[in-house]
């Protein structure tokens, strides 16, 4: 037994003879359920864990275990997170032979086991150190405690109601860490990111990042003394260098998480952080995985007033999330590009380009002396040799395919003939002209026409993130991420792709509602936060799209949702943190979820927020349940065999009902969620029973209580 993978093996038979044994069923015969009153004669279940009957519905869409749904559940997760939680997650997921009975990595086991394979290790100290690294790394590792609340008369509208194109009104940190639970699952990753974080520019940054913890519970949580506390919140809000990486590590670690592994994000920056952007991506996304420094010509005219040097650009960082399954978009041929093929020899297969037929990689094989047609005899240039061998050289020389000048005296050339490129597209380059991707006054431009004066400073131009969007090689159906919206110019740049192919490509954009400028043009015209000018700018190119393309505007998604994040009622938490199973239920503990600014309940944000939580996109379809003698009594909801049962006054004929229900097939249901505050410990407990007992093994079902 001392074999690891016997182990293993030994485990899985173990496991496998336990759920056998856990799973089995009391057969009835189905008809109608008379008595519901049986009660399990074993204590209640841990908070936030299943009853132990029966298997979650779990696809890899789904979540993994290790992140909890549910406020209570979450604030336990956090509570116990430390910088390395999610690494030893992924660790003990893909080596448990290395952890023992306590879950303790045991890293003499790991690194005898290199040195026994014989595996390369390199130690050579070079890393990125910064003030607040821990701390960033931790935040990557919380689940989020805050609540998402629907728009519900925007969601409503009929161009919205069905779109998968998504807005949320943020902390994008906390959005990400509940878009991670949906959108990191097979089939739902997201091909393609791009972000326009804020730039270091000296003032303190709008998104400063909330430091929940006591000094105490810092030193604890990660490892640091008390001058270490002291560093760490020093630079909390502030310019630095360190604050700029602890803010945005945490991000990009989780848009990683979110790509495909075919996709790919782009990061716009300028020289202030680039150099540590650069580091910080390389560790987080893997050096071998850097595409591209990308440098955009945001400037056409100089700045005379320079101190210096008049700063013309600005750069976009390329990364692949795994370089190997990636393939770079072609960009389309130009007239100037095409301008370039000419036909001096009148080959009837049309105009042609010459091309160097020498290459870098030496191969003796391809190292041979050529006889031009003038009776000059070349060789390949030194330390080179030619891309042909010469059984293919005489093919393509045989062929009118090499070019030995007009006067037969050159060089060999190979003929590239423009009638075999045209649908290769053309190679991008590292320089993105204004004139080809457009300037940063054009990106004002357009956001003025639709909006009106000053409304927002500094927006891309459509061109530029179009660009992006064809290097990343999107298809059709591509899901495009923004977490940094600002004026809502990726929107608009997919919007407009789709409009023009028929493509189906989604987005979702996160933007904070950081408040505009008291005597800002913004504000003037109306516009109290930036979200709302995304929103709007959204709105009126979604209506330009129309107008200018009727016939691809009946199918293409122009709506989208809007969501907005909220932290729960302190008076919530309060109960949540002493509540206990065995309490009577006397108050209505769903209401005070409820947002009147966008005429939600409090059973839309606990449902919105369940879903996707549980690894649901947002387009996902809901399905609402009625149960009851008279099947109008009581309204659950149901999602890819998942029911809520969210709201009050569930009962015995509920319950019976429900049975009913799975046991004759109407229902496919694997797996039901209880929000336990709604529930009376008695009512609980008698549905907990029946499906236990009273459900046969072709219908397995896990309860799961939340908090």
């Amino acid at each position: 037994m001392g074999d690891p993978v016997e182990q293993q093996r030994f485990g899985t038979r173990l496991l496998g003879r336990v759920r056998s044994v856990c799973s089995r069923r009391v057969e009835m015969p189905w008809g109608d359920v008379k008595d519901t009153s049986l009660f399990f004669a074993f204590p209640a279940p841990p908070n936030n864990t299943g009853t132990g009957i029966g298997s979650p519905n779990r696809s890899p869409a789904m979540p993994s275990p290790s992140l909890p749904a549910g406020l209570r559940a979450a604030r336990a997760h956090n509570a116990a997170a430390r910088p390395d939680s999610e690494m030893l997650t992924t660790l003990r997921a893909a080596l448990p032979q290395f952890f023992d009975a306590a879950g303790v990595f045991k890293r003499d086991k790991f690194d005898a086991a290199l040195a026994a394979n014989n595996i390369a290790e390199a130690r050579d100290g070079y890393r990125l150190s910064f003030v607040g690294k821990d701390y960033a790394r931790l935040q990557s590792s919380r689940a989020s405690e805050t609540l998402l609340v629907p728009d519900i008369a925007h969601n409503s509208r009929p161009e919205n109601a069905n779109s998968g194109n998504v807005f949320i009104t943020g902390d994008n940190l906390e959005a990400l860490l509940h878009l991670k639970r949906a959108y990191s699952g097979l089939g739902n990753r997201v091909k393609v990111i791009y972000i326009d974080p804020p730039y270091n520019t000296g003032k303190e940054f709008t998104y400063s990042d909330r430091f929940d913890f006591s000094d105490e519970k810092l030193q604890t949580m990660l490892g640091y003394s008390e001058r270490d506390v002291e560093r760490l919140k020093c630079i909390q809000g502030k310019s630095s260098h360190s604050a700029w990486l602890t803010f945005m590590y945490p991000r990009l670690k989780l848009a990683k998480e979110l790509l495909r592994d075919d996709g790919v994000i782009f990061v716009s920056i300028d020289d202030n952080e680039q150099a540590n952007l650069k580091l910080l991506m390389d560790e987080i996304f893997g050096e071998t995985n850097f595409v591209a420094q990308l440098i955009w010509e945001r400037a056409y005219a100089p700045k005379n007033d320079a101190r210096f040097v008049s700063n013309s650009h600005d750069y976009v960082l390329m990364f692949a999330k795994n370089i190997e399954a990636f393939s770079i978009g072609r960009l389309e041929r130009t007239e100037e590009a095409n301008a370039r093929y000419e036909n001096p020899d009148n080959d009837p297969r049309g105009v042609w380009k010459p091309s160097d037929m020498s290459v870098k990689t030496y191969n003796v094989a391809s190292d041979y002396k050529i006889t031009t047609p003038s009776g000059r005899v070349v060789e390949p240039p030194t330390g080179r040799c030619w891309s042909l061998s010469e059984k293919a050289f005489s093919e393509r020389l045989a062929d009118n395919r090499i070019w030995f000048g007009a006067d037969g005296n050159s060089v060999p050339c190979i003929k590239r003939f423009l009638t075999e490129l045209k649908f290769d597209g053309m190679a991008p380059t590292s320089i993105m002209s204004y004139k080809e991707v457009g300037h940063s006054q054009e990106g004002a431009k357009e956001v003025t026409t639709l909006l009106g004066s000053g409304a927002f400073d500094g927006p891309k131009p459509v061109r530029l993130i179009r660009r992006l969007l064809t290097l990343a090689n999107t298809d059709k159906n591509s899901l495009v991420l923004d977490f940094f919206a600002g004026s809502g110019t990726t929107a608009h740049a997919v919007m407009q792709m789709n409009a023009e192919d028929g493509g189906n490509r989604k987005y979702i954009c996160v933007q904070i509602d950081e408040p505009t400028p008291e005597n800002s043009e913004a504000r003037k015209s109306g516009y109290k936060t930036i979200d709302a000018i995304s929103r709007e700018r959204i709105k009126r190119a979604a209506a330009k799209i129309r107008e200018e393309n009727p016939l691809a505007a009946q199918t293409a998604n122009l709506g989208f949702r809007h969501y907005k994040l909220a932290l729960p009622p302190a008076n919530i938490l309060e109960k949540i943190d002493i509540f206990t199973p065995d309490q009577s239920i006397d108050d209505d503990n769903i209401t005070p979820f409820a947002n009147a600014e966008l005429n939600a309940t409090g059973l839309d944000v606990l449902l919105t927020t369940w879903v996707l939580d549980d690894g649901f996109p947002f387009d996902t379809p809901v399905q609402k349940i009625t149960f009851g003698e008279d099947k109008n009594e009581y309204t659950a909801h149901l999602v890819s065999g998942k029911l809520y049962l969210i709201s009050r006054n569930w009962g015995a004929a509920q319950t019976r009902d429900l049975l009913n229900r799975i046991g004759t097939n109407e229902l496919d249901i694997k797996h039901i969620v209880i929000y336990a505050f709604s529930f009376s410990l008695e009512s609980l407990r008698e549905l907990e029973n029946n499906i236990k007992n009273n459900l046969d093994g072709d219908h397995q079902v896990s309860i799961e209580r939340r908090y």
